[in-house]
């Protein structure tokens, strides 16, 4: 019987791979080592096992991180994250909702908008499409709304933030030419009689559209408007006009004149010390002159 040798050929192989590029990502040469590699970019990161045939992808847009290269990934949905960006409304105005799934090995899986059973939990959203498109409503302050996605068993909660971006527009306050918030503030959520802006509410005489351009309390009696002609030691012709409370976001116009008519105009500063302004006027002389204060807000 003749012996037969058996030889064993070992070929050494060495694999090379290019680089993988894309607008948004780069994975440089792969190497086989021991253990893996990372790749990443501004917005995307890959983790290689040897040679990067399996590993963990990260993309920011849509969010997403998930394995990749592997025959099967078996995983359990750990909960459903929701999201807006960003998490603000304005009112009467939209915003797009989104919800991913969070996986039990921190991988994520984003889930379609129109497959989310979406409802509104809190606050000034007055409903949500089946796409996912929440709308708010009017408020008169920023106020936090709360809604609610629901799929495949899991639920998700998402706080938003509606923003008070008309000043005017709140309820019955709304189309008044006062600020929603200050009647809120002062007479209550509409409909309240009482915050009109020609109502008088202290017995002052003074409306609460003055009070409320002046910047003054509208049921307060002892809130107004104060105007004061003072001498200036040593320079009989001139005198100061101190006026107040002057708001920086108050716009005063100070008018004089000899008579009651033919009124001349000069611009006031906007604040002073203790809430009172100065105006001065070098040319007060005999025989007499009257002053006024125009008081705009913007």
């Amino acid at each position: 019987m003749n012996p037969h040798l058996v030889f064993l050929l070992l070929a050494s192989v060495t694999a090379h791979a290019g680089p993988r590029t894309s607008a948004s990502y780069a994975i440089a040469t792969d190497t086989a080592d021991a253990g893996g590699r990372r790749a990443s970019s501004a917005s995307y990161t890959n983790d290689g096992s040897l040679g990067g045939v399996v590993g963990i992808s990260v993309v920011a847009s849509p969010s997403e991180t998930i394995k990749h290269g592997y025959i099967g990934q078996l995983y359990e949905v750990s909960a459903l994250l929701l999201a807006a960006s960003p998490a603000t409304i304005n009112e009467t105005g939209t915003r797009q909702l989104s919800a991913t799934q969070l996986l039990d090995d921190t991988s994520t899986v984003s889930v379609a908008a129109s497959s989310v059973a979406w409802s509104v939990l809190s606050g000034p959203v007055t409903g949500i499409s089946a796409g996912g498109l929440a709308t708010a409503a009017a408020v008169y302050e920023d106020t936090t709304a709360g809604v609610q996605g629901m799929f495949a068993g899991k639920t998700g909660n998402l706080n938003l933030t509606v923003l008070n971006t008309l000043p005017d527009n709140f309820g019955a306050y709304a189309g008044d030419t006062i600020a929603d918030s200050w009647q809120v503030q002062y007479f209550g959520q509409p409909p309240n009689p009482n915050a009109a802006p020609g109502f008088i509410s202290d017995g002052s005489g003074l409306t609460n559209l003055f009070k409320y351009t002046a910047g003054l309390i509208p049921n307060d009696a002892a809130s107004t408007f104060m105007l004061h002609v003072q001498p200036v030691t040593g320079q009989p012709t001139h005198k100061d006009i101190v006026y107040g409370p002057a708001l920086a976001d108050r716009t005063y116009t100070i008018e004089f004149s000899t008579a009651l008519n033919g009124w001349q105009i000069r611009t006031g500063p906007s604040a002073g010390p203790g809430g009172m302004a100065t105006f001065p006027d070098l040319n007060a002389g005999p025989p007499s002159k009257f002053y006024r204060v125009n008081v705009t807000k913007p």
